[in-house]
């Protein structure tokens, strides 16, 4: 094994760019609160200036606006339709390279990316694991739902050699059986990562093998970052007795990656000097500071969460964040037009550790179906279920089945609405 020192240097040699960016970012956490503000702020003013003065779409779009605030929304939809017209000048559609989201909302989007833009967020990325105590050199061990990341040419599909040199290995983590668990158990127990990283239910079903086998974690473990899904407390409360280390939540996007991060203190911080977020009735806003080949300002990316007043006694500069518990498209929609959050229905599994895996799913007006992949629930806990879901007007069907189909990202949801 090349030495941690050496690793580094090569790594550092291979990816100056990367490097650079961390530098950067890591001086930003020295400035205070206000001056951090101020720089997110004149960073918001100049990408829309330079959208406004360099693109198609948004020299249209923004033409006589003034106010930020007034400014109109990116959607989905806009990207879709728009997408070559958001590509700034001096750059050809036909060749600049195209990249896509995971499609959990079953359409995957695309959207243009360069090789600054995979190094900015890859480096974001490096920043947040450096939140457990992580160095640039020590190990880290990727399990990854999504078949485009673990290929060559994918955020973790490199090669050998610089996997060697990056000290950092990914495991395709497509699908999950019996005997991928137990392989993945015995891979971490021989490789001796620092940190653990990959989806919330991928790293949730592994804990869940190692406590049931009663298997010795390495002491070297610092932390396990969750990522792309919906992280329950009682997965993370998993997680963390398994492999004896905290939890650190992550939330970003494909298309807008390093949006905040979790602290070891528990708080979610978003990296102002990235992004510009904006909660609207808990459906997020995302502007990125730092994408001037395909600015996204605005976009509505279908999540919900809340800002939040206040600091954190970690010392971090960045202010706070909650993350809600849905994507948009995932409320439930009662018979008299309520729409219900899925909080409601995850809450009533909270504690049911024998549950492998569910799903609630809605497909008609009225009626909901959750179904379970594990051990069934005593008839007297789901008459209970039933129950409370009646009481919101509606009618709970629970079905058994082997398994729960992930997205074609390799995600698991937990609460959809087909209406």
């Amino acid at each position: 094994m090349v030495a941690t020192g050496l690793s580094v240097w090569l790594h550092r040699q291979q990816r100056p760019q990367r490097y650079a960016f961390l530098k950067e970012l890591l001086a930003t956490q020295a400035l205070s609160r206000d001056e951090l503000l101020r720089k997110q702020r004149a960073d918001r003013d100049a990408i829309v200036r330079f959208a406004r003065d360099n693109t198609a779409y948004y020299g249209k779009r923004f033409a006589g606006s003034e106010a930020f605030e007034a400014l109109p929304i990116l959607t989905r939809a806009d990207v879709v339709a728009h997408l070559n017209e958001m590509l700034a000048q001096g750059h050809d559609p036909a060749t600049t390279p195209l990249g896509y989201t995971g499609g959990s909302t079953g359409k995957p989007l695309a959207f243009f990316y360069n090789d600054e833009k995979h190094e900015l967020m890859r480096a974001g990325m490096m920043r947040s694991y450096m939140l457990s105590g992580w160095r640039p050199g020590q190990r880290i061990l990727n399990f990854w739902g999504a078949r485009q990341d673990t290929i060559h040419g994918g955020v973790f599909g490199s090669a050998v050699w610089d996997d060697f040199i990056a000290a950092e290995k990914t495991l395709p983590a497509h699908e999950i059986d019996a005997a991928k668990l137990r392989a993945w158990a015995d891979f971490i127990q021989r490789y001796r990562p620092t940190l653990l990283q990959g989806y919330a239910s991928i790293l949730a079903a592994l804990a869940r093998f190692v406590s049931d086998k009663k298997l010795a974690m390495p002491p070297g473990l610092i932390g396990v970052y969750s990522t792309a899904e919906l992280l329950t407390d009682d997965m993370r409360a998993t997680i963390e007795q398994a492999f004896g280390c905290k939890v650190f939540n992550q939330y970003g996007s494909r298309e807008i990656p390093n949006i905040a991060c979790e602290c070891r203190h528990g708080s979610m911080h978003v990296w102002t000097d990235m992004v510009w977020l904006e909660s609207l009735e808990s459906e997020l806003l995302v502007t990125s500071l730092t994408n001037r080949l395909m600015p996204m300002i605005r976009y509505k990316n279908g999540d919900c969460g809340e800002l939040l007043a206040g600091d954190c006694s970690c010392g971090l500069p960045f202010p706070l964040m909650t993350m809600g518990l849905c994507r948009s498209n995932d409320f439930i929609v009662a018979p008299n037009g309520r729409r219900l959050h899925p909080s409601f229905f995850n809450r009533l599994l909270y504690g049911r550790t024998e549950i492998v895996q569910y799903q609630f799913v809605q497909s008609q007006p009225g009626r909901v179906t959750l179904r379970l992949a594990g051990a069934a629930l005593p008839e007297s806990d789901a008459a209970a279920m039933r129950a409370a879901v009646a009481a919101e007007g509606l009618i709970l069907e629970i079905e058994a089945v082997p398994e729960i189909e992930r997205t074609i990202s390799g995600k698991h949801r937990f609460v959809i609405s087909r209406l």
